[in-house]
């Protein structure tokens, strides 16, 4: 097994260190030449791919490469590896035996608070969600059209080591916005590596939420957090007195409880189903800094 990750990053990285026991190599690809060492003290072989201009040692990496995860997001031009003027992907990587396509739960846009599965309406709101629904389409495409299963994975909110509710309150950032019946879902970075090598093991493609089973309103997460740092929360907010960015707005423009059932039926088991399991890991272990 040969792994290309393009876009290593917070789950990017993740994933390719779960698949380091598994393979012959593991590359991953980063925009910044400052973040190649972090990668390779991992033991990860990095790359500088910037999404357009795809070097002669990327493409020698492509060649071989039969397990591949797209991190990487479309923007507008849409996605790099479907883009016109990027070569055909079967000539990129003719030895391509199974891909993963890392997408968002915000492609379901707002339902009122209620549960989604894979086959909910897509009803995208923001334009990044937009670009993530086509980006889908391509991937999915490709799938059918050269018989490689493609897994697409619909990522909740994404946390881990280095990036939590204790970074929040202990960098002082941390608040609590009161919006009634908001909920949440979220997902660990761990998981999210799980569930790709999960599905690149089984050789499965379709579409699949991966997020944890318990989606909560977000200023619980901040309060089991400070309860378990021993620090009082930072006061509750109303939302409609919060001070937004229009990116941070339109997230709370989107409520829906999110199902990992399709994931779960499969045999995947979550390490950290649910906030209060996982903050309590990452607070007891003293992993939270990253």
């Amino acid at each position: 097994m040969h792994v290309l990750v393009l876009g290593a990053g917070f789950s990017g990285s993740a994933i390719a260190e779960a698949f380091l026991p598994l393979a012959q190599s593991v590359t991953g690809t980063t925009r910044s030449e400052d973040k190649i060492a972090g990668l390779r003290r991992l033991g990860i072989d990095a790359l500088v791919y910037d999404g357009a201009s795809i070097s002669p040692e990327l493409a020698s990496v492509m060649q071989r490469t039969t397990h591949l995860i797209q991190s990487i997001s479309p923007g507008r031009e849409g996605d790099p590896m479907m883009r016109p003027e990027t070569p055909a992907l079967a000539d990129l990587m003719p030895n391509l035996k199974w891909a993963g396509y890392l997408s968002t739960v915000g492609v379901y846009g707002d339902h009122g608070g209620a549960w989604v599965t894979e086959d909910a309406s897509l009803e995208p709101v923001s334009a990044r969600s937009v670009e993530r629904v086509a980006a889908e389409e391509a991937w999915l495409k490709f799938g059918r059209d050269s018989h490689i299963p493609v897994a697409v994975l619909r990522l909740s909110g994404i946390y881990g080591p280095g990036r939590n509710a204790f970074c929040n309150l202990a960098a002082g950032t941390a608040r609590r916005l009161i919006k009634p019946n908001q909920v949440f879902n979220r997902i660990r970075v761990e998981d999210i590596a799980g569930a790709s090598v999960f599905l690149s093991g089984r050789s499965t493609g379709g579409i699949f939420n991966v997020t944890d089973h318990e989606p909560a309103p977000p200023q619980d997460i901040v309060a089991e957090a400070a309860r378990l740092m021993g620090v009082a929360p930072p006061p509750e907010v109303p939302f409609e007195a919060a001070e937004l960015s229009p990116m941070a707005r339109s997230f709370y423009g989107e409520n829906k409880r999110v199902s990992n059932a399709r994931l779960r039926d499969l045999g995947f088991v979550f390490r950290f189903p649910d906030y209060r399991i996982s903050l309590a890991d990452l607070w007891e272990g003293g992993r939270w800094r990253g």
